[in-house]
């Protein structure tokens, strides 16, 4: 039986060290890759071809949660568990909606981590038992079309709304998406529009509370 290969998605290397050696001594996979965002995870998936993709949920530049939904669409085959020092409702429920074969709390044991990577990788669905049993009641009760109201901004406008929360300025940001100046301004006071939020600290404070950066940075 062919290896499990994973690929490991965090930004902080010490985290990555750790976990990486703990997979390596699992028996049956191999890790062939670490990114330290989202862009280079969707680089690396390109180039290694994984079976499983370990991705922290809040990460610089491109979160977890942000490149899920590209994975999912670009990479049928590779099977997502999300990482998280979180077990907010909002977070997993994203996570799950949004194509996650799974969810697991950073604080897990080294045993659960082999349990995560097996299940996922055989194509079932895995949480950490911590994670509240209401929150799996509502992912299976919740309604297809709704949306919540980070969902129902474009994905360009995420990424700005990530990179704003990160304290980044209009033309840091227009420089990390290859856009101009005006085109990220034009797409700020969309999503201002559509949130209902018209000033930075707001929009801090609304991309906290959804997951889409960590409250740490």
């Amino acid at each position: 039986m062919s290896a499990i290969r994973v690929v490991l998605a965090d930004d902080h290397a010490l985290v990555r060290a750790g976990i990486r050696a703990l997979l390596e001594r699992l028996p049956g996979v191999e890790v062939v890759g670490e990114a330290a965002n989202g862009r280079e995870a969707l680089d690396l998936i390109k180039k290694s071809a994984p079976n499983v993709i370990l991705v922290d949920i809040s990460m610089a530049e491109l979160g977890g949660l942000e490149a899920l939904p590209r994975i999912v669409k670009d990479f049928q085959a590779v099977k997502v568990l999300m990482l998280s020092r979180h077990a907010n409702e909002e977070y997993v429920l994203r996570a799950l909606r949004s194509g996650a074969s799974g969810y697991m709390l950073k604080e897990a044991a080294a045993e659960e981590l082999e349990l995560a990577i097996n299940a996922v990788a055989q194509g079932k669905t895995y949480l950490s038992p911590s994670i509240s049993r209401t929150v799996v009641e509502s992912y299976l009760q919740h309604a297809p079309g709704e949306e919540s109201p980070l969902e129902q901004l474009t994905a360009r406008q995420r990424e700005i709304l990530q990179l704003i929360a990160e304290g980044k300025n209009t033309k840091e940001v227009g420089h990390t998406l290859g856009i101009s100046v005006k085109t990220v301004e034009a797409h700020r006071l969309q999503l201002m529009a559509r949130l209902n939020i018209h000033d930075v600290p707001g929009l801090v404070r609304f991309a906290i509370r959804s997951g889409l950066v960590s409250s740490e940075r």
